[in-house]
């Protein structure tokens, strides 16, 4: 029987206004809850000009940068560089030792959602890697009145185009006033979604979600990752935009600790002598 998953909990971003270079802060996800969101960590909504993330270091985890609105300009110690436009994401696997600065365009305000998804140990050594994803890259699979651009993993029967370290699914949910959509997930993926606009029920529960709407979905943790479940929605407004993110959790023990991620404290020392000794390589710029 295919798992019908529902909504596990539900809540509205909130913001903070902050000082220049930076203007606004959300917590999607927030901080210091990463049992419950394994594999995923934190997810911050951001408004910000130039200057607010310039060079830095990250090691042991990778994000998931989707630009909502404004540029978003891309550059890496290892020769990268690209400007992402709205509905455009980037992928970075910081591995062993990541070293970018990501900042926004001109006098543009760039507002971004970063995602931070766990490496299991024996990854958080891997290469450092990066992949932009363009919006007008990733495959379309419509329904009635719905389009769903698929950025990672299998979704309607195509692939997407990013290529994460472990299993992951993204999908950016369009719907037209009235319309019905079923989303298919691997049943052991944990799962949760933001509204970017609109209203809509998700859920059999049919539980009402509206712009800067957040919810975790229910999985079967102990279940055949090779099966399927379903998750409906339904668009109550014009113009509804979802994303649904899911990955298989790691269930692992980890210490986020500034911009690392690793297995214990002793590994966060570590980073940190390692880069204080130059070997995360020159800086971004």
């Amino acid at each position: 029987m295919t798992l019908q998953r529902e909504v596990k909990n539900h809540w509205s971003v909130h913001y903070e206004e902050a000082s220049f270079p930076f203007i606004q802060k959300g917590w999607v996800l927030p901080a210091g809850k990463w049992k419950e969101f394994d594999p995923f960590i934190l997810m911050a909504e951001d408004w910000f000009k130039r200057g607010a993330f310039s060079d830095h270091p990250h090691r042991g985890f990778q994000t998931i940068t989707y630009v909502v609105d404004g540029r978003l300009e891309h550059i890496d110690n290892g020769g990268g560089q690209d400007i992402l436009e709205p509905g455009d994401v980037q992928y970075m696997n910081a591995g062993w030792a990541a070293r970018h600065a990501e900042e926004a365009v001109g006098e543009d305000i760039a507002h971004t959602l970063q995602l931070w998804l766990n490496l299991p140990k024996n990854l958080k050594n891997s290469d450092t890697a990066y992949q932009n994803i363009y919006g007008e890259e990733a495959p379309v699979v419509k329904r009635d009145g719905s389009s769903v651009k698929v950025f990672s993993g299998e979704i309607g029967g195509v692939q997407g185009p990013l290529q994460s370290a472990v299993p992951i699914t993204l999908a950016e949910i369009s719907m037209e006033e009235g319309a019905s959509y079923t989303h298919v997930l691997p049943e052991t993926h944990n799962a949760f979604m933001y509204v970017l606009s609109g209203e809509l029920e998700a859920g059999s529960e049919k539980v009402s979600l509206s712009k800067h709407g957040v919810a975790s979905l229910s999985y079967n943790e102990e279940g055949d990752q090779s099966r399927a479940s379903e998750f409906p929605l339904k668009a109550k407004s014009r113009r509804v935009k979802v994303l649904i993110y899911s990955g298989e959790p790691i269930k692992e023990e980890i210490v986020p600790y500034g911009p690392f991620v690793m297995n214990s404290m002793d590994e966060i020392k570590q980073a940190y002598r390692d880069f204080h000794e130059g070997k995360f390589g020159p800086p971004a710029k």
